[in-house]
């Protein structure tokens, strides 16, 4: 039997997922994305057309993933795919190393070169980017996105929707409130209420300059 992936979003990171899931061993892999009319996304892959087309095709496509780096917009789609009955398989790339005392929820994609430890704990429909450094018993909440190379250490926990960005280092222990957001490079050593925007080293909360 043909084991079939469709991907929400065919940007960037739709095909990054795409090309591990092809390495999972998917024989075949389409996208739906809103802007179908206009998008070539390259051999193997077709656009099958907008993202509402999702509930004509669950018989023929069974298992979807929503592949969009937006964590607000990702979490709706999963959230519209589990409506419509899809599976909503977790793609891990082979290169990645996954302990087998973590846990991933549904819908997850683990980068090539990710690292996820013993006891770690992943939310649903979350992004480990490439090459990122999950290490024990953190709990990732659902639908953060940890950005290429950023390194938690152990115990981290994370609220829903969390960004952490390009390269950022976390210490042990921390607690990086829902809707955070860390910049790139940024080095995280205390606890982070929700919803700010954090930079700098150490991370502290963002205040544009006015000019």
């Amino acid at each position: 039997m043909t084991k079939r992936l469709l991907v929400l979003g065919c940007g960037g990171h739709g095909r990054v997922v795409a090309d591990a899931a092809l390495d999972c061993g998917y024989d075949a892999v389409a996208f739906l994305d809103d802007a179908h009319a206009t998008v070539k996304p390259g051999s193997p892959f077709e656009v099958l057309g907008p993202i509402a087309k999702m509930q004509d095709l669950a018989g023929d496509w069974p298992a979807a993933i929503a592949a969009i780096g937006d964590n607000e917009r990702r979490l709706e789609l999963f959230m519209r795919l589990r409506a419509h009955g899809f599976r909503l398989p977790c793609i891990v790339h082979p290169s990645a190393v996954v302990s087998r005392a973590a846990g991933l929820g549904e819908g997850v994609f683990v980068a090539a070169g990710a690292i996820v430890n013993t006891g770690a704990r992943i939310g649903d429909a979350a992004i480990l980017n490439t090459g990122s450094r999950i290490d024990h018993d953190c709990h990732i909440g659902t639908a953060s996105h940890i950005a290429p190379g950023a390194t938690l250490s152990g115990n981290v926990k994370t609220g829903e929707k969390v960004w952490l960005g390009t390269g950022c280092s976390v210490r042990q222990g921390v607690t990086i409130g829902s809707g955070a957001v860390v910049g790139v490079g940024a080095a995280v050593v205390g606890d982070l209420a929700p919803h700010r925007t954090y930079v700098g080293v150490p991370a502290r909360p963002f205040k544009e300059k006015i000019l």
